[in-house]
């Protein structure tokens, strides 16, 4: 079975993991979020694809989720003794990474060819796709402060402001990374995987070209990144609030209406079932918290099992 997952941050990275255990490489290719993608110290930062390309290649800090294991900080402590930018946390070993994406993108490189370099170098046999390989940026429209870049809203400000809104600025002008589309339409099934809805995936689904594309899959499932009303990790909750529309599993199964054809809850929110299927979603609970190596396993097994359930 061959599967096409769309992520961003931890939590899809955390399936993602759980996935690429269980499937063949050839069966899984992740199609990542870059919308989050900025500039800083004069290097190409790629926060989202750098989560996945840890995880999956067992280098990602396991308290944080993101950034390296066995990580030091002496560049950043000395550039803190400068009285330098230090807001956005770059690890010794996470420099190294984007040093040499620009260095790569400087000569001409694509991204999609460089996020495939990285994945031979680490031992990443499964497929990882940037959404596309032109840039787009990820804008948070707040209440009292305007417009703020999407890095300065989640890390430097640590997403206080009030949101109204989200645009993906470029997003009209690009095309789907080499490969995207091709994914999406050889596989068996899509899956959203469980991030951010309006920061992490909606830039995803907005690239031209890849939402005519899942809407003509027979299977495409989305797992919560909500449970009870809250977000394990992240501002998600938060935004749904903000965005005057109640966190829950429900409101993410609505805000995918029309798109999914699969959805999976944590069991307690079992209760939501009934108005979930409601939207013409089959539905389906289990246990979707992932604090272990096996959760993910336990994870990625429920949602092929439930792709391949018969009606």
């Amino acid at each position: 079975m061959k599967i096409t997952a769309l992520a961003g941050g931890v939590g899809g990275a955390k399936l993602l993991d759980g996935l690429a255990q269980i499937l063949p490489p050839e069966d899984l290719t992740a199609i990542v979020n870059t919308g989050d993608d900025f500039d800083h110290w004069g290097l190409r930062i790629c926060p989202d694809l750098d989560t996945v390309c840890y995880t999956l290649a067992g280098l990602a800090n396991q308290d944080t989720g993101w950034g390296r294991r066995d990580e030091t900080w002496n560049v950043l402590i000395e550039l803190s003794h400068l009285n330098g930018n230090d807001w956005f946390r770059i690890g010794d070993r996470d420099l190294a990474t984007h040093i040499e994406r620009t260095e790569r993108l400087a000569a001409g490189q694509t991204l999609t060819q460089i996020v495939r370099a990285f994945c031979n170098a680490w031992g990443i046999k499964s497929s990882i796709l940037p959404m596309t390989d032109d840039a787009v940026a990820t804008i948070v429209h707040t209440k009292d402060q305007g417009e703020l870049a999407f890095q300065e809203y989640f890390v430097h400000q640590h997403c206080e402001p009030k949101v109204t809104s989200f645009t993906f600025a470029g997003i009209e002008y690009c095309r789907p990374a080499n490969g995207v589309l091709e994914a999406i339409n050889a596989a068996d099934a899509v899956i959203f995987c469980p991030s951010n809805p309006w920061v992490s995936l909606d830039p995803i689904l907005a690239v031209p070209g890849i939402l005519p594309a899942i809407k003509k899959k027979a299977v495409a499932l989305s797992i919560s990144p909500i449970i009870g009303g809250i977000a394990l990790k992240g501002p998600a909750a938060k935004m749904f609030q903000e965005l005057a529309i109640t966190p829950s599993a429900l409101a993410v199964a609505e805000h995918y209406k029309g798109l999914i054809t699969h959805f999976i809850m944590d069991i307690s929110d079992r209760s939501l079932e009934q108005g979930i299927s409601e939207l013409g979603v089959k539905t389906k609970a289990s246990d979707i918290v992932m604090k272990t190596e096996e959760d993910r396993r336990r994870l990625a097994s429920d949602v092929l099992n439930f792709i391949r359930e018969k009606e």
